[in-house]
């Protein structure tokens, strides 16, 4: 029998064991879903996880997407009349298997491209697994509609395209019912999965904006899910994402995927960026490689444009209808120049710029007229509505209006076809333009540049077609938008920015005007990148990183914990476990010399707390156990001495470790104590003004000057700049400090300078050489704290137990305040739950004085259910 780790408890209590997600490679009856779902109703669905991984005898990736990469076709006109099925040559996810081992299994997940009456979809679904290994999702056409041309359509395409909604006319206003579409459909597709997945063994690889939730819902059902995502739209600046009502739905679904890809560097600075400002996460960079700390997982952060499929390009090249259609072209522009422009009609295309600038360069340069000619292939629009109809009129207006002014005879300046083309047509086109054209104000991806330039490239047929000889050098020139996603890999175009039309215009003399030496070289640039990164490399480079990122999930624990869309997965090391408080009091009880240490800030009171000080049971709970004799008890801060005396001031037998651990003193009525000699301060003279500087010029930033170190904070700053502002600042203090015995350090919205070697760990190695010089061996140890500094004095408990400093038999419980990765064995979930473990312990110590005849004082009611 499989062992399997169940995540919810109280399904395994009642008998309700969820379904286990690996399931046999048979093709199931496939389901389809009426309606729309609500965003709750899947929280029957439990989480899953093996212990163990499977022994992999072929892998497999499943690849989703929003639609297959398959054609359908009909013998008749009757739809349900001879219809069969073909690959789609031109679907990037077919494409992108030449990347893939040949032993590799692929699966496709995705809508068929026309509906399928709910009679035959039993048929139509066994026949696509059995013979292209494509798992169809039946979609209803009310359902489709909201989900596709709703919410995808209308609210998501605009916004990531930098459109706000700031009228109805603009893309409408958010509309809750297709965003429940769009989840309702998301677990749709998760339903496919789940029917072929073998979870241990399998990659799932899901495409585009589409489907941007499904990752929370297969990372519910299978916890350990392999699991990479890649986005094939721009990815908007945070200050555009941030009006998305459902923004941090969003974001929070993406990150439970284990690798997100993006084309550009910008896209995932964005990405980034709203991850900092709307869920207060960042990110580091290692060794290369970008990844986000999320509850004990690492989501990678893949950088890398995709590219074009060679194979695809040449074989088309080499067909003779491309031959001859390039003659026929050459013959029709005989002693003309083209330039080519290749777009879908929609608003972002920028089409109508692009007619503007050519407009712009025959007024301005009148010698063009009659020799330039200006080729636009408009492709049928992919979308529907108002917007595309009058892109339309106005695309087709402003030629009529340039052909009728610079028009004559046997001369057309602009060339609309707004018809489909074959593919050899529009490589045909590719290779008689003299320049590339591309205007979008804002795309995604784009690959027509990189097409362009591999047909320019040719091959000796089509040679011959143009008249050239075998040894004359190719060329080519491009003038791209920056607003392009392939615009950074094509070092060698004129970029441009689409909206300035004189700067269009005179780009695109330049780009006629420019010497054939320099057009050549940057014709071998290009063609030399473009050859190289071509979809298999995009491929391989996407797989081989998501590996890489899935290898630490057979060495975690995994618990799933939210509802909704709120679900994220907690990977913790094995051995990290919660405390529970009869574990704790039963050691507790058994032991006669017990040291406890706790953090103040964040452990004993809360960090969001409006209130600075320590709450009043907290101060009596500590009183309690200070009075056990058994007990040394320390409070450990980085807070300064004087306001954590005026805290403290009532529990006398309290140990108190100010600013890190620099002051100590063991009770209220023993001197303050230094862990190392009396430092020269001197440094601060040099570090004050440089951080008075950075706290000058970052808002909401704010210095705290302690007696051994200072603090720069900018908690209150914006999260983005105050980040920036930290590293400056710390490379700035590691420079003008360098001969000091300081260290510089960052932690959580703060900079700080102290003494070197001074840390909280120094405070546990004093407490345990006190103890045992006064023959208090430690037999219990209890150290709690919540963040970056208290690491140190978990590293030198658990250190101890190797040591003469502890009892051979001591009990030692390091425990930080969360599920997060810690060197603390255990964790508890909040201060609150501190605080009724505190009072179970000081109820252990107040029973034990009673039975040894003592009266220990009395404290609040226990929460047994703790």
């Amino acid at each position: 029998m499989v062992s399997r780790s169940y995540s919810n408890l109280l399904d395994l209590a009642s008998g309700q064991f969820p379904s286990i997600c690996r399931g046999e490679r048979r093709f199931p009856r496939v389901k389809t879903v009426a309606g729309v779902l609500s965003e709750l109703d899947d929280e029957t669905s439990n989480s899953v996880s093996s212990d163990a991984p499977s022994s992999i005898t072929q892998e497999r990736v499943i690849i989703v997407g929003n639609q297959l990469p398959l054609r359908v076709h009909h013998k008749s006109d009757d739809e349900k009349v001879g219809r069969y099925f073909s690959w789609d040559e031109d679907s990037l996810l077919l494409q992108l298997k030449d990347g893939l081992a040949e032993d590799v299994e692929i699966v496709y997940i995705g809508c068929l491209r026309e509906q399928i009456d709910p009679s035959e979809q039993d048929s139509v679904a066994h026949t696509l697994f059995e013979n292209f290994k494509c798992v169809p999702t039946f979609l209803p056409p009310e359902l489709f509609t909201k989900f596709y041309h709703g919410f995808c359509k209308q609210h998501l395409w605009p916004l990531f395209h930098y459109m706000l909604p700031l009228s109805p006319d603009l893309g409408g206003r958010f509309d809750r019912s297709l965003w429940q579409a769009y989840v309702s459909v998301n677990k749709i597709f998760a339903d496919k999965v789940m029917e072929v997945i073998s979870p241990d063994d399998d990659y799932v690889w899901v495409h585009d904006y589409h489907l941007m939730v499904l990752p929370t819902f297969l990372r519910k059902r299978c916890n350990r899910v392999k699991l990479g995502f890649f986005l094939h739209s721009p990815f908007p600046s945070s200050e555009i994402y941030r009006t998305l009502p459902v923004r941090d739905e969003i974001l929070k679904a993406l990150l439970n995927s284990d690798l997100i890809g993006f084309h550009t560097f910008d896209y995932a600075r964005h990405f980034l960026s709203c991850c900092s400002r709307m869920l207060g996460l960042s990110y580091q960079s290692k060794r290369g490689y970008i990844g986000l700390e999320y509850y004990g997982r690492t989501v990678s952060i893949k950088i890398l444009p995709v590219g074009i499929h060679m194979g695809q390009l040449n074989s088309v090249m080499n067909l003779p209808e491309t031959e001859v259609r390039v003659a026929e072209l050459r013959e029709q522009f005989k002693g003309q120049t083209v330039m080519l422009g290749v777009d879908d009609m929609d608003i972002f295309k920028g089409i109508s710029l692009k007619l503007l600038a050519m407009e712009q360069l025959l007024l301005q340069h009148p010698d063009k007229r009659g020799t330039v000619v200006l080729v636009q292939i408009a492709n049928p629009a992919r979308g529907r509505g108002k917007d595309v109809q009058e892109v339309q009129s106005e695309t087709s207006a402003t030629a009529k209006r340039i052909n009728a002014t610079f028009g004559k005879p046997g001369y057309k300046p602009v060339i609309l076809i707004d018809t489909p083309l074959q593919f050899y047509e529009r490589i045909a086109y590719y290779v008689i333009a003299e320049c590339c054209l591309v205007t979008a104000v804002r795309d995604g991806m784009n690959l027509i540049p990189y097409e362009y330039v591999i047909s320019r490239q040719g091959n000796g047929k089509l040679d011959r077609a143009l008249g050239l000889g075998p040894t004359v050098p190719k060329k080519s020139m491009l003038v791209v938008s920056e607003f392009i996603g392939c615009s950074p890999s094509l070092s060698g175009a004129v970029r441009v920015n689409p909206w300035n039309i004189d700067s269009v215009a005179e780009a695109m003399e330049s780009g006629l005007t420019i010497p054939e030496s320099e057009k050549q070289l940057r014709h071998e640039k290009h063609h030399r990148f473009v050859s190289t990164h071509d979809v298999a490399f995009w491929a391989r480079s996407f797989l081989q990183d998501l590996e890489r990122s899935c290898r630490e999930h057979v060495k975690r624990r995994c618990w799933g914990i939210g509802f909704g869309l709120g679900f994220r997965v907690i990977a913790l090391d094995p051995s990290f476990r919660k405390l529970s408080l009869e574990h704790i009091v039963s050691a507790y009880k058994r032991t006669t010399s017990r040291a406890i240490l706790l953090d103040c800030d964040g452990t004993m009171m809360m960090q969001s707390s409006v209130s600075t000080n320590p709450d009043v049971e907290a101060v009596r709970v500590l009183n309690s156990l200070c009075r056990d004799p058994k007990n040394v008890v320390f409070v450990v801060s980085g807070r300064d001495r004087k306001r954590l005396t005026e805290w403290f001031s009532s529990c006398d037998n309290l140990g108190i470790a100010a600013e890190h651990g620099y002051f100590i003193r063991h009770n209220n009525d023993s001197e303050w104590e230094t862990c190392k000699p009396l430092s020269n301060f001197d440094w601060k003279h040099v570090a004050e003004p440089v951080m008075q500087l950075y706290a000058e010029t970052t808002d909401g930033s704010s210095i705290e000057t302690k007696e051994s170190a200072l603090v720069w904070n900018y908690r209150d700053a914006d999260r983005d700049f105050g980040s920036c502002q930290a590293k400056e600042l710390q490379d700035h203090l590691e420079s003008v400090l360098a001969n000091e015995p300081v260290s510089v350090k960052s932690g959580q919205y703060i900079v700080e300078v102290k003494p070197q070697g001074i840390n909280k760990g120094l405070v546990a190695e004093r407490l345990f050489a006190t103890m045992q010089q006064k023959g208090m061996l430690p037999d219990f140890v209890l150290c709690i704290g919540d963040d970056r500094s208290d690491e140190d004095m978990f590293e030198v408990i658990s250190s101890a137990r190797t040591t003469p400093s502890l009892s051979p038999v001591a009990e030692v419980f390091a425990c930080t305040v969360g599920q997060k990765p810690s060197k603390a064995k255990y964790y508890v979930e909040d201060t609150s739950e501190i605080l009724r473990m505190l009072e179970g312990l000081a109820a252990a110590s107040e029973l034990q004085a009673t039975s040894n005849g003592y009266q220990a004082p009395k404290i609040g009611i226990i929460d047994q259910n703790f």
